[in-house]
């Protein structure tokens, strides 16, 4: 005899649920709401993990409560700790006693204003180079400070108390997963390295969007991406600086010297969802609307367009909440609302609703177990996926992250387009890791809006170190493709893909676009034989699929490090159909000191080897016109 429940208590035990979920909903709202005035502490329906700050809270309080968790979290590169500290609007710190926050692992830093007017730091907020040698007093770079989030706020720079050195700019010296969008930085120079701490002082990634600029000193910056913003100045620059919908950004005529790609106008955008207390101090979230050949900050003379949702139609998640309660929740109409923590999701998370919010505060992150999937979104336009990293599991998933079915209905819209917001990727790190593919996007009319897609070259995982460690990591943290586009009209502002086993990046939909594209190729295949993709050298860092007609990629590199056997070859860097409407402008390949790309793309250009480490291969236009 079937034990499955009848129709009416199915019924029965949905409506429950629902009634269970909605007053929680309510409550949460409600609780988050009522609170006038906040000075500093759990906030409102939360999490312990997220702290609201008031500027009536003293400053050194402040400042002590910041300075307790950057000791904790500046080395705690694969732990398990969250923190979101937001600001409620007013001015924090003075010119006599400025509020200068220092930003580690983990961590998000935001304003609860409107618009980033509405929260003032006079101050700084930096990230340092990370020391890795001697007790922390050498080898000092940016190569591994990954993971925190800036946002919503205005920044008086103000280094009163430093010394002379780290008084001269807000220091923001960082490398992939890092963002920082609706900025005013005013009053002092932002640098994207840190000159002052020991060296080699090595930086490789960044993201800044919606944001106004003072003078910008990128320094030993490999790669950057600016888009929708204002800039005053920009200077230096490693690789490939790109520049999309900027304001005082740069010329690239004479590019790669220096290595600038300057865009007009940003073919597709939209700024990521952010949290804000009304003048009631109620709880919100902003959802920006999509646009399309735009340039310069949404917000700078209006509030930025969009919707506002309250927090109470939001389901406020706790790691402690199993999935299906969450998807009760998003079944019923509720958006999803990530506390900082890391989720073990044993069954996919599904959003099937269109126009649905997923945003992540504090990193929040969804942990694979026992295979599953730990998000999917249908076929259905204006989902927005924001904040959230998404880690594989021990048992192999099928994918981490799929945006439609391969075979579905297709329901998108160019004009509201499903989007993934500071949306990041790892296969290992903290844990062993395995994935066929991390990210699959099938839907069209999708925007990736930074991203980054990571198998991990260091980590946690016990592997004994050493070209036997590396052996162990190929054949144990596994990771065939990071990111497969099969959508058209797929958009990609900043996409990062790095050390996949296969194509890091397979694009199959035609009609796509990818403003800056950063790759490093898997350090640790053990012989050629392990790399090869039939009867060719190795996998291209990018592949365009043979079916495509039309495609265009903009400011993009792909590196080698073969740390593990430096003498294996990879054929090319970039690979694309020969056709017409298939471009790709301003790209590159680099050797960093191991293993070779013998093209940048389909036989043209290079090689990148040993006798030219460090010195890029670039091609201005291919086709060459």
């Amino acid at each position: 005899m079937s034990t499955r429940p009848s129709g009416r208590r199915r019924l029965s035990r949905i409506f429950a649920v629902g009634l269970l979920l909605a007053t929680a909903g309510t409550l949460t709202g409600t609780s988050a709401s009522a609170a006038p005035s906040y000075h500093g502490g759990t906030a409102p329906g939360l999490g312990a993990s997220v702290t609201v700050f008031d500027p009536g809270m003293p400053v050194e309080q402040i400042q002590a409560t910041l300075d307790a968790t950057y000791a904790k979290q500046v080395d705690n590169e694969m732990g398990t700790e969250r923190y979101a500290y937001l600001f409620k609007p007013g001015t924090y710190g003075t010119a006599e006693k400025p509020l200068q926050i220092k930003v580690g692992y983990y961590t998000e830093i935001s304003g609860l204003g409107a618009s980033p007017k509405d929260v003032v730091i006079n101050g700084k907020v930096e990230v340092y180079n990370r020391c890795l040698a001697d007790g922390g007093t050498s080898n000092c770079l940016a190569l591994v400070n990954f993971w925190r989030t800036l946002s919503n706020l205005t920044i008086n720079v103000n280094g009163a108390g430093q010394d002379g050195c780290r008084s001269s700019a807000n220091f923001w010296a960082v490398s992939q997963a890092v963002s920082l969008r609706r900025l005013d930085i005013k009053g002092g120079n932002l640098s994207l390295m840190d000159y002052c701490t020991a060296g080699p002082q090595y930086a490789s990634g960044g993201f800044i969007a919606d944001s106004n600029m003072p003078d910008v000193v990128s320094g030993s910056q490999q790669q950057w991406l600016t888009r929708n913003s204002t800039v005053k100045s920009w200077s230096n620059g490693v690789w490939n600086q790109v520049f999309s919908g900027v304001e005082g950004a740069p010329d690239d005529a004479t590019f790669p010297v220096p290595p600038y790609t300057t865009i007009e106008k940003t073919p597709v955008s939209r700024e990521k969802p952010y949290l804000f207390v009304d003048a009631k101090g109620k709880y919100n979230v902003r959802v920006p609307s999509a646009h399309r050949g735009t340039s310069g900050t949404s917000w700078d003379e209006d509030l930025t367009a969009g919707r506002t949702l309250p927090l109470g139609d939001f389901f406020v998640a706790k790691p402690s909440d199993p999935v299906w309660k969450i998807n009760a929740a998003v079944t019923l109409g509720k958006h999803l609302l990530l506390t900082p923590g890391v989720y073990n999701v044993d069954h996919s998370i599904n959003i099937r609703r269109p126009n649905t919010v997923v945003l992540g505060i504090g990193h929040a992150t969804l942990t694979a177990v026992n295979g599953a999937t730990p998000l999917t979104v249908a076929d259905v336009p204006g989902v927005v996926v924001a904040g959230v990293t998404i880690d594989a599991g021990t048992k192999e998933s099928q994918t981490l992250l799929r945006v439609g079915n391969k075979h579905g209905l297709k329901l998108s819209s160019a004009s509201n387009p499903t989007t993934l917001s500071d949306v990041y990727f790892r296969v290992g790190g903290p844990h062993i890791g395995k994935t066929d593919t991390a990210l699959e996007v099938n839907s069209d009319n999708v925007l990736i809006d930074h991203t980054w897609v990571w198998r991990a070259d260091h980590g946690v995982e016990g592997f004994t170190g050493g070209v036997n460690g590396d052996n162990e990591r190929w054949r144990t943290n596994t990771g065939r493709q990071g990111a497969v586009i099969n959508g058209d009209n797929v958009t990609a502002t900043g996409l990062f893909v790095e050390h996949f086993q296969r194509y890091n990046t397979t694009w199959n939909g035609d009609k796509g676009t990818t403003i800056l594209y950063q790759n490093e190729l898997p350090y640790d295949p053990p012989t050629q034989a392990d790399w090869m993709n039939g009867k060719v050298e190795g996998f291209a860092g990018y592949k365009v699929g043979n079916k495509v007609r039309t495609h265009n990629l903009y400011g993009a590199g792909v590196y080698v490090f073969n740390q593990n056997n430096p003498s294996i070859h990879t054929e090319n860097g970039f690979e694309v159909p020969n056709r017409p409407g298939v471009k790709l402008h301003h790209i590159m390949t680099v050797n960093l000191s191991a293993g070779t790309i013998d093209h940048v793309v389909n036989g043209v250009g290079g090689p990148a080897d040993n006798s030219n480490t460090g010195q890029p291969v670039y091609i201005n236009e291919y086709p060459a016109p």
